[in-house]
């Protein structure tokens, strides 16, 4: 399975010719979508199906940000503003009733996801509120508590897993710690250990999601230079060994202002450190074209679960 380390983006509605040669003949390992892809529903599933055709993958990876609330990508085509801190107030009060109805509202997105042609969506937010949290988090978050984080995480997982639908579990090892937007900063934690281990890396133990993107976060008492995405040791030894994620790493976005670097140092960097893929949403072309050049093939444990993920599919 030749494919390079990297999911993009495009710009519009369509698939200009550059962008065409650069699925065609670079060979990305998938692509995400975002609003400005997004005009009808015929439009979007006319665009999915034209990208696996000139990909010559019936399974091609189409990502999806569709959380609900601030973050619908489908806006245009569902009203979606139910926010994952929904089901987790709603846990508070009655649990088989928040799951139930969570397990329901997941079902009626995947038919969608499924007539679109989308088969992952970055999915669920694992990161836990705290008092000082970004409110780039905010009601993305299921709770304060990280127990029912994880329990409504791997009832998400699970969900979409029974709908042939994968999941990306974000931001792993937890960003609720962090008080600063990575979009716009670099985040920097300085709780220790033990702290980080009992709150924010407690719902991403053991998941069995097929994919989980990495925080642009330094976590000072870990590795005092590097964000997780950069990091060698948290990603070893913190994501890999304590926590136990088997599936496929992806960084987070390789342009958010977070990473201090140009677009390719960015993502060799996060690929060294340990990350199977890298993301970019500019959706620049040029940009696009420079970087795939540069990137590496998969290796061979990215193409050992991507091909899970395919028979996953059937």
């Amino acid at each position: 399975m030749k494919k390079k380390a990297i999911i993009i983006s495009i710009k519009s509605y369509k698939l200009s010719i550059q962008e065409k040669k650069i699925i065609s003949k670079e060979k990305p390992w998938g692509l995400i979508l975002f609003k400005r892809n997004i005009k009808s529903f015929n439009q979007l599933k006319k665009l999915i199906k034209n990208i696996r055709y000139i990909s010559k993958d019936k399974k091609f990876p189409i990502l999806i940000d569709e959380e609900g609330g601030t973050v619908s990508r489908l806006g245009q085509l569902i009203n979606n503003n139910i926010p994952q801190k929904l089901f987790g107030d709603l846990f508070n009060s009655n649990q088989k009733i928040s799951i139930s109805i969570y397990k329901n509202y997941i079902n009626q997105l995947c038919k969608i996801f499924r007539q679109l042609g989308i088969n992952i969506n970055t999915v669920p937010v694992l990161d836990v509120l705290r008092t000082n949290t970004t409110k780039v988090i905010g009601s993305r978050s299921f709770s304060k508590n990280s127990r029912i984080v994880k329990v409504l995480g791997q009832v998400c997982i699970n969900q979409y897993h029974l709908n042939k639908v994968a999941t990306v579990a974000k931001h792993i090892p937890g960003h609720g710690c962090a008080s600063v937007d990575s979009h716009l900063r670099t985040p920097n934690v300085k709780l220790n250990y033990l702290n980080l281990k009992k709150k924010d890396f407690f719902p991403f133990k053991n998941i069995n999601s097929k994919f989980a993107m990495t925080a642009h976060v330094i976590y000072q008492k870990l590795d005092k230079k590097n964000v997780a995405s950069f990091s060698k040791k948290v990603i070893s030894e913190i994501i890999r060994k304590k926590i136990g994620f088997k599936g496929i790493l992806i960084s987070d976005d390789i342009s958010m202002k977070a990473l201090k670097f140009n677009l390719a140092t960015n993502a060799l960097k996060s690929l060294q450190a340990g990350c199977n893929l890298v993301l970019y949403c500019g959706g620049n072309f040029k940009d696009t074209n420079r970087l795939i050049k540069k990137l590496p093939y998969i290796d061979k444990f990215t193409m050992k679960k991507t091909s899970e993920f395919y028979k996953f599919l059937r």
